[in-house]
């Protein structure tokens, strides 16, 4: 799915395709389907019955004046009326039905499909654009499954059915209303054409302007603090004027079919009636058969302009089911790793053996079952990569972490400090080079696996709408609340959280925009810290705390660090002067390493920095 802005936009490629798609999601109800179907055609049966029962009321008992059997005929006509409004209500309700499930179905595989997307899909995706798929793309296809597919077939067999009983009653006469028909088929094929691209843009604007609303909503406080509100409307208005002038497009060429067609069908009426006058009077027509036919003349265009009446609403949900089946048919992120993440406990032997309870002890365990104990041994051989073909980030880097090692990496923005850590999670796939993890090469590690086996706390904390203990222990769902006091002790979180209104059962909603950023900081340490990793990585996870908050968590983070590897993105260089070794990065490049003294006494760009030479940004 390309991206989408006030210009640019994807037309419908193959509506065929995509109607026969979604009609496969219908078929998961074919019962049902096949009980609407039956409605369907009994209520048009019923409809074209009372029709026609206007031919004997006035041939049979108007015109000779038998009113007893008059009251009879009407009282049947009646009958047959309400049993096919009975029948189009009964159809109607099992499709809302039937509609509600199909759509239920899309979102969930829809979502299911955006947890297997590799974060680059993101990274080129607005999240208001995923957003309108959900909202806007979904709905119009829930429309069309709940009014406008059933009314189309009704429409088609109405159609069909007048149009056989006008050729029953008068073939030659039926020969105006072909040409006609013909008329208004290439009238609907026309305007049709043009509102299918019309109605792709406004689809495709609507996307956009739900992207940047989303973006603004965001970033109020930026936009607060640079008053950009101006800048802010004036963008807004472009969009809004972009998906005003798609939508007016759109929606003209839909209000312009049924005048068009009206004129036509009164047309084709009034011709009918001039010639179907005179064969009566000839003698070619009694009075019921004019009555019933001229009444099937007025019919016979009721479908063709409901027909019309939905082009708008199919066209917005084709173009809106092939966005969303652009997402389902996008390439998931690929994952052929074979060895697994496995709890061990020790034998007496000092082997290992893979076991179902808490031990505490995990191990790698490969395809032929033997066991590599997890140590967090982390390791990069030349290793090369970018985020695009034009542009590269990372070139030759080569680095080691043992076991328990602290490894901190300090540099300029975009030197490749984060980048680093996602290529340890596998978030992205490296172009050159190998990294290895207890000397396993990282691409034979299922992905689930690797990553359980890494704790993150990031710089952009991220909470979800929840208790604060949840969003602690979404860090290892078995956790019990006591590990979870324990891991925001550790965290030194547990004072603030205490006195919050309901304690660790307060309800965090917004993001946890009640709290600080560093407050929100410190559960996200301490939801790394209940997962219990082997490997910790922080990126810039005390960057917004103050000096003497930092230095309080500075103690627990020293406990949560013991006996593990620790990856360090430096924010503040005081937070790494104990690490093992420092990494200074520039253009993607290794161009320092050592400890703090080895690198202080080297008086590089290390130095500077320490110094206030030169500024660390």
């Amino acid at each position: 799915m390309a991206k989408h802005g006030p210009n640019a936009y994807a037309k419908p490629k193959n509506i065929g395709a995509t109607l026969r798609r979604l009609l496969r999601y219908l078929g998961k109800s074919t019962p049902w389907l096949i009980v609407v179907s039956l409605c369907l055609a009994a209520s048009t049966v019923c409809s074209l019955a009372g029709s026609y029962l206007l031919k004997p009321i006035i041939n049979d008992y108007i015109i000779p004046g038998d009113f007893p059997g008059l009251a009879r005929m009407l009282a049947l006509m009646a009958c047959v009326y309400i049993l096919g409004a009975a029948l189009s209500y009964l159809y109607s309700r099992i499709m809302v039905r039937i509609a509600q499930k199909t759509v239920a179905e899309l979102r969930r595989e829809l979502f299911d499909k955006m947890q297997t997307l590799p974060l680059r899909y993101f990274d080129a995706h607005p999240h208001g654009e995923l957003m309108s798929l959900y909202t806007n793309d979904i709905e119009t296809i829930s429309e069309l499954i709940n009014s406008s597919l059933g009314s189309l077939v009704s429409s088609v067999l109405t159609f069909a059915g007048v149009l056989g009983m006008m050729f029953v009653l008068n073939w030659k006469l039926s020969l105006i209303t072909i040409v006609f028909l013909a008329l208004m088929f290439a009238l609907v094929g026309g305007i049709g054409g043009r509102s299918r691209v019309a109605f792709a843009k406004q689809q495709a604007s609507l996307g956009a302007l739900n992207g940047y609303i989303e973006e603004m909503i965001r970033g109020q406080k930026v936009i607060k603090v640079f008053n950009r509100e101006a800048q802010a409307k004036a963008a807004f208005a472009l969009h809004n004027e972009a998906f005003r002038a798609a939508a007016t497009s759109a929606h003209a060429y839909a209000s312009m079919m049924m005048p068009a067609m009206g004129n036509l069908s009164r047309i084709n009426y009034a011709v009918t009636c001039c010639v179907g006058g005179l064969l009566a009077i000839g003698g070619y027509f009694d009075i019921g058969t004019m009555a019933t036919y001229l009444n099937c003349v007025k019919q016979v265009s009721q479908p063709i302009g409901q027909v019309s009446q939905q082009v708008n609403v199919i066209l917005a949900a084709v173009a809106g089911a092939e966005r969303v089946f652009a997402v389902m048919d996008a390439e998931s992120e690929t994952d052929e790793g074979k060895v697994t993440l496995v709890r061990v406990r020790r034998t007496e032997d000092g082997s290992f053996t893979p076991c179902s309870e808490r031990t505490g002890l995990w191990a790698w365990q490969k395809s032929d079952g033997s066991l590599t104990p997890l140590c967090g041994d982390v390791r990069f051989e030349n290793v090369v990569f970018g985020y695009n073909a034009e542009k590269t980030v990372l070139r030759g880097i080569s680095l080691y972490a043992k076991p328990g090692q602290k490894i901190a990496f300090v540099g300029s923005t975009g030197a490749g400090k984060t980048t680093i850590t996602n290529l340890i999670n596998r978030f992205y796939e490296i172009g050159e080079g190998t990294i290895t993890y207890d000397g396993i090469d990282v691409r034979e590690i299922e992905k689930d696996s690797l990553r359980r086996s890494l704790g993150i706390v990031l710089q952009d904390t991220h909470l979800f709408t929840g208790t604060v203990m949840e969003n602690i222990r979404y860090g290892r769902l078995d956790a019990t609340d006591e590990e979870c006091i324990a891991a925001a002790k550790l965290a030194n979180a547990d004072t603030f959280i205490r006195h919050l209104p309901q304690g660790y059962r307060t309800l965090l909603t917004g993001d946890g925009g009640s709290l600080s950023q560093g407050e929100r900081q410190l559960l996200a340490i301490a939801r790394a810290a209940v997962s219990d990793p082997p490997v910790l990585i922080l990126d810039e996870a005390t960057s917004s705390i103050d000096t003497r908050t930092e230095k309080l968590i500075e103690r627990g983070m020293d406990s949560l660090m013991e006996g593990r590897t620790v990856f360090v993105i430096a924010h503040r260089l005081s937070t790494v002067r104990n690490a093992r070794a420092i990494l200074v990065l520039e253009g993607g490049e290794i161009i320092e390493r050592g400890d703090h003294d080895d690198l202080m006494t080297q008086r590089g760009r290390y130095y500077r920095l320490c110094t206030g030479e030169s500024e660390l940004s």
